[in-house]
């Protein structure tokens, strides 16, 4: 299942529109700030679909019965980029586990490059709900070889793919990809163009350098 949220009007489509903006892009606070929003919005749309259970409150009234999450998901991201994106799902799932992946594209001398995996730092998995969040989704190898890598930590219950821009044709190859059962994707906005260089077009940029600073190599 795609879910793609900025097709129904909402102030997500307005932090989407900012860090979009060339403007705005030149504030990093600002920038790192709407990634954290869009992480928490994307949190609360994923929690309409995770399993409750009905609990006893006590009130300084009474008692009031609530449904509460049965099992918080892990939360796994994409070094360096997703930090921010991911702040915004822990500010929602504040008792979750944690999942990291270092990924990096390993340029080559034909001008082509490879997606790299270095280390992955995960808890166990097995039978867990995660949450795998990556700001962009352009060619989708690093999200394919990040969830791979995961597998190595335990086969999750239900696996929920988040970006918040992606190209067609990255979409495209992360469902070509995944597990067609179990599996949910969800995306901000979808843009038509990727460019020889694996750029999304109108996109936003390299997040990781707008949030971070640009790094060397």
């Amino acid at each position: 299942m795609v879910n793609i949220l900025g097709q129904t009007n909402s102030v997500m489509n307005q932090f989407v529109a900012e860090i979009r903006d060339a403007e705005i892009q030149k504030d990093p606070s600002r920038f790192r700030q709407n990634l954290i929003r869009l992480g928490s919005i994307f949190a609360y749309e994923i929690s309409k679909t995770l399993e409750y259970e009905t609990r006893e409150v006590v009130t300084s009234l009474g008692i009031a019965n609530v449904p509460i999450l049965s099992d918080s998901p892990v939360l796994a991201t994409i070094l360096r980029a997703g930090l921010p994106f991911h702040q915004g799902f822990l500010s929602v799932f504040d008792k979750s586990d944690n999942a990291f992946v270092s990924a990096y594209r390993k340029h080559h001398k034909d001008h082509t490059f490879t997606m790299q995996i270095e280390y992955s730092s995960a808890p166990d998995l097995l039978g867990r709900t995660v949450i795998l969040c990556d700001p962009m989704l352009a060619t989708g190898a690093s999200m394919v070889l990040s969830y791979k890598e995961l597998l190595a930590h335990g086969k999750p219950k239900h696996m929920h793919f988040a970006s918040i821009l992606a190209s067609q044709e990255g979409l495209a190859f992360l469902k070509k990809n995944v597990p067609s059962r179990n599996v949910t994707i969800w995306i901000g906005t979808i843009d038509d163009e990727l460019t020889a260089q694996s750029y999304i077009v109108p996109g936003l940029g390299d997040a990781g350098d707008l949030a971070f600073g640009k790094k060397n190599g």
